[in-house]
C-alpha cells in the first residue's frame, strides 16, 4: 500500500497513516471485510518503525473503522462511515469530457446516433437477424489456418515476433501485387502498404490528406465507418447520391467546381449497403473529373471475388491513368474479420507518407499474421475458399429475394446486389425503419435502419444483410418483416424503444 508521508509536516506519521486509512475507507476504496496489510510489511514498505503503523491501527480500531482478531491481523469493520464534519473535502474529480479533443466528441456524437439506431434492448434468442454485414464464421477455414500459423511460427517465429517494417511483411505485398492484377490493378510492391484492416487505411488518409474544415466529397449512401473516420478529423462531408448506376458524375462535378473538396470517398464495388455496381460509364467519368479538379478518389475496394453477377465490377484504380486512386482492400470479407489486415495501395509519394502516419500510430501490423496469410494465400488455400463461400452466399441471396418478391407488400423495394453481403430495402410512403424496428424486433427479425449509411435521410430504408443468416431462416426473417411493415401500416408509429449499441459494419 502506497501511503504518502510528509516528514517535514507537524502531523505525526501515524496519524498521517490513520487518517489516509479512514479516506480510503470512507471512500469505499478499502470494504468491509479487507483485511489491512500486516503492521511489519507496511512499516518496511513505508520505511517507518513498525509501532508507528501498530498505533495507526489501533486508533482506527478505537475509532470503530476496524477490528483486529489476535493471530489473523486487521481488518475494515462495518460501511464505510460518513466523511466527519469540518474536515477538508477530496477535490473535485477530473471532467473527463471537458477535456475531449474535437475528434473525440465527434466520435461520441457518432456514438450516440450508432445507440439510436440500434437493435431494440430484449430481443429474444430466437430472432433472425440481417443486421451484421459480416461474413458467416461457420464457414471460416479456421483448421487450415491453424496449420499455416503454426508452420510459420516454426520456421520464421524468431524473426516474425520481432519489430518489423512499417510498410509490411515483403512477401505479402509482392504476392497482393500478382492478386490485384486479377482485378486489372496495377502496382508495384512498394507502392502496397498493408494496414490493420480497411478502418486504419481511412484513418491514415484522412490523418494524412484532411485538416479540419476540408471539404470531403462522400457518396450516399455509404459505409459508417468511412463517415466517422473523415468526419472525426474534421472534415465537412458533401454527400453525392447514388443511383441505379452509382454516384452521380454531375453532383460530384458540381461539387468539384464550387466546393473543391479535399477528396472524395467511394465503393464502385459490391457496394455497402446496397449490393449495386457502378457502371463503367460513372466510373470513367468520375474519374476524368477527378483528375481534371486534381481531387483524389479514395476507392473502398470491396474484393472482386465476392460478386454474383456475369462479371465483377472494374475497380477504378484499374482505368486510373492520372494517378488520382487511393485503394483500399481488405482481407476481413473474403478470410477472417478478426484478422485486421488489408492494404492500401498510392503512387510512390503519398505512400511514404501514409507509411510514415501508420508507423506514428502503431509502428507496424503484426509481421506473424502477415506471414500466415501469405502462406494461406501462396498454398492458393484463399483461392479455394473464396469459390466455396461465394457459392454459399450466392445462396443466400437468392433465397432472400426470392423471399422479398414473394412476401413483401405492395410498395416495398429493394436493390439487387450484385456483390457484397447486403441490400438496400426502402420503405412505402408514411413508414420510417427506425421506428419500424422495435415493431419488427416484438415479431423475432432485427435490420439496420438506413439513416445509419447517410449523411442526412433515408428514413425509409433498412439494411438486410444475408451473408450471416443461416438458409433455412431466411424466409422466416423475411415473413416476419413483412408482417410487421403489414402491422406497422395498420397502426400509429410506436414509440422509441431503449436501443442498445450494435456495430455497423
Amino acid at each position: 500500500m502506497n501511503i504518502p508521508l510528509d516528514r517535514d509536516r507537524p502531523v505525526p506519521l501515524a496519524r498521517q497513516i490513520q487518517g489516509h486509512l479512514e479516506r480510503l475507507i470512507a471512500d469505499g476504496l478499502l470494504a468491509p471485510g479487507v483485511k489491512l496489510p500486516a503492521t511489519r510489511d507496511l512499516a518496511q514498505s513505508l520505511r517507518v518503525n513498525r509501532a508507528t503503523v501498530a498505533l495507526a491501527y489501533e486508533e482506527l480500531v478505537a475509532a470503530g473503522l476496524a477490528r483486529a482478531h489476535v493471530g489473523q491481523g486487521t481488518f475494515v469493520a462495518g460501511e464505510p462511515p460518513a466523511r466527519p464534519a469540518g474536515r477538508v473535502p477530496a477535490p473535485a474529480p477530473i471532467d473527463w469530457v471537458a477535456l475531449l479533443s474535437r475528434s473525440a466528441r465527434t466520435a461520441a456524437a457518432d456514438e450516440e446516433r450508432r445507440r439510436a439506431l440500434g437493435t431494440p434492448a430484449g430481443a429474444s434468442a430466437s430472432l433472425v437477424s440481417f443486421a451484421g454485414g459480416m461474413p458467416d464464421s461457420a464457414l471460416f477455414p479456421t483448421e487450415a489456418f491453424r496449420r499455416v500459423l503454426n508452420q510459420v511460427v516454426r520456421e520464421e517465429g524468431g524473426a516474425l515476433l520481432q519489430y518489423s517494417a512499417v510498410g509490411g511483411y515483403a512477401p505479402l505485398r509482392r504476392y497482393l501485387a500478382g492478386y490485384l492484377l486479377r482485378f486489372g490493378v496495377e502496382a508495384r510492391a512498394e507502392e502496397i502498404l498493408i494496414v490493420n484492416g480497411s478502418q486504419q487505411g481511412f484513418d491514415v488518409i484522412a490523418r494524412t490528406l484532411v485538416d479540419p474544415g476540408d471539404p470531403v466529397a462522400i457518396e450516399q449512401p455509404t459505409y459508417t465507418g468511412a463517415m466517422q473516420a473523415f468526419r472525426s478529423f474534421g472534415a465537412r462531408l458533401l454527400p453525392v447520391e447514388w443511383d441505379a448506376a452509382g454516384p452521380r458524375p454531375d453532383v460530384f462535378e458540381r461539387l468539384c467546381e464550387r466546393q473543391t473538396p479535399k477528396l472524395f470517398y467511394c465503393q464502385p464495388s459490391a457496394h455497402n449497403p446496397s449490393g449495386l455496381t457502378m457502371e463503367p460509364e460513372v466510373g470513367r467519368r468520375l474519374l476524368a473529373t477527378a483528375a481534371r479538379h486534381q481531387v483524389p478518389i479514395v476507392e473502398d475496394g470491396f474484393d472482386g471475388s465476392l460478386y454474383y453477377g456475369p462479371r465483377p465490377g472494374t475497380p477504378l484504380k484499374a482505368a486510373d491513368r492520372a494517378g488520382v486512386v487511393l485503394y483500399i482492400g481488405t482481407f476481413s470479407k473474403i478470410l477472417f474479420p478478426g484478422l485486421r489486415l488489408g492494404w492500401l495501395v498510392a503512387p510512390s509519394p503519398v505512400v511514404e507518407r501514409l507509411q510514415a502516419a501508420k508507423q506514428l500510430a502503431d509502428l507496424h501490423t503484426s509481421a506473424l499474421l502477415q506471414a500466415a496469410v501469405h502462406r494461406f494465400c501462396e498454398r492458393r488455400l484463399l483461392d479455394r475458399h473464396i469459390t466455396r463461400v461465394t457459392a454459399e452466399y450466392a445462396r443466400r441471396r437468392a433465397i432472400l429475394l426470392a423471399a422479398l418478391r414473394r412476401r413483401m407488400p405492395e410498395g416495398v423495394t429493394w436493390t439487387d446486389p450484385q456483390g457484397g453481403f447486403s441490400l438496400l430495402l426502402t420503405l412505402p410512403p408514411g413508414l420510417e425503419a427506425t421506428t419500424l424496428l422495435p415493431v419488427a424486433a416484438e415479431r423475432g427479425v432485427a435490420y439496420t435502419p438506413g439513416p445509419a449509411f447517410f449523411l442526412d435521410g433515408g428514413e425509409r430504408t433498412l439494411r438486410l444483410s444475408f451473408s450471416s443468416v443461416p438458409t433455412g431462416r431466411i424466409d422466416e426473417g423475411v415473413r416476419r418483416l413483412a408482417e410487421a411493415i403489414k402491422m406497422a401500416q395498420r397502426q400509429p408509429r410506436p414509440r422509441r424503444a431503449e436501443r442498445e449499441v450494435v456495430p455497423v459494419v
